[in-house]
């Protein structure tokens, strides 16, 4: 599958200028520490890793990271871990905060710069974290008249598949079999079903299944593409002011 047109840049901002400091420990999956600060003022701080994945080839001891401090009473922490730089200066820059590709989509729907459902949204409307089955699948765009729906599925992707190749999943994931599964339903059903990875590593313009990884979602992947279920790639322009979502990329399914 081909890769099309390079769409207008629609940013999301950090909602708070981002601190560099270097990992010295990811651990229990959702925690990171990280040192910050120079001289008197160095220190340790955990920081919420917001990534249930491995992370493999985008965490590296030692490697310069991007926190976001995050000003809320509720919060137990109050850093969140949102860029890796990998490979050294010069290296890929990774988002690792996964949650951000889902305001990424919604952003670049609201804005009709994804070309493949800009038809829908002119004559539909938006809803996100729809229920069907045992599963929530991410954004669901229905027609005025509700006589045609098209369900999104967001996945991002951060690990490193290759030369200007990003992979997914870096991990097992039952889950992302699951909503394959659901998707290619939908499309039983008559409904328009799409998967839509984010790119969040720089550099990559193709992405591909990690079959070393996981592949029985490989094989699922496959299957569903077979079955008419369209998948999509957008890559994410990154940097410590924001992200965006710049232009697609080409999907090798093998």
């Amino acid at each position: 599958m081909r890769a099309s047109r390079v769409v207008v840049r629609e940013p999301v901002r950090f909602p708070a200028p981002l601190v560099a400091g270097r990992l010295r420990a990811r651990y229990k999956r959702f925690f990171a520490d990280v040192e910050i600060g120079r001289g008197e003022a160095r220190r340790i701080v955990t920081a919420h890793c917001a990534n249930p994945g491995s992370m493999r080839t985008c965490a590296e001891i030692g490697g310069r990271v991007w926190l976001l401090p995050v000003d809320d009473p509720k919060r137990k922490l109050a850093w969140t871990w949102e860029l890796a730089e990998v490979g050294g200066r010069g290296g890929a820059l990774v988002a690792v905060n996964t949650a951000r590709a889902n305001q990424l989509v919604s952003e670049a729907l609201g804005a009709r710069v994804i070309a493949e459902v800009a038809a829908e949204l002119d004559a539909g409307e938006v809803r996100r974290e729809v229920a069907i089955g045992d599963s929530r699948i991410d954004f669901l765009i229905t027609s005025a008249d509700s006589s045609a729906r098209t369900w999104i599925e967001v996945k991002c992707a951060t690990m490193d598949g290759g030369p200007a190749t990003a992979a997914f999943p870096d991990s097992v994931t039952t889950r992302g079999a699951r909503h394959l599964a659901e998707l290619t339903a939908r499309r039983r059903a008559g409904d328009r079903a799409i998967l839509l990875f984010c790119v969040a590593r720089s550099g990559c313009t193709r992405l591909r299944p990690a079959d070393e990884i996981d592949p029985v979602y490989g094989a699922a992947l496959r299957d569903a593409a077979a079955r008419g279920v369209e998948v999509l790639g957008y890559r994410a322009d990154i940097d410590s002011r924001g992200l965006a979502l710049v232009a697609p990329v080409a999907i090798d399914l093998g």
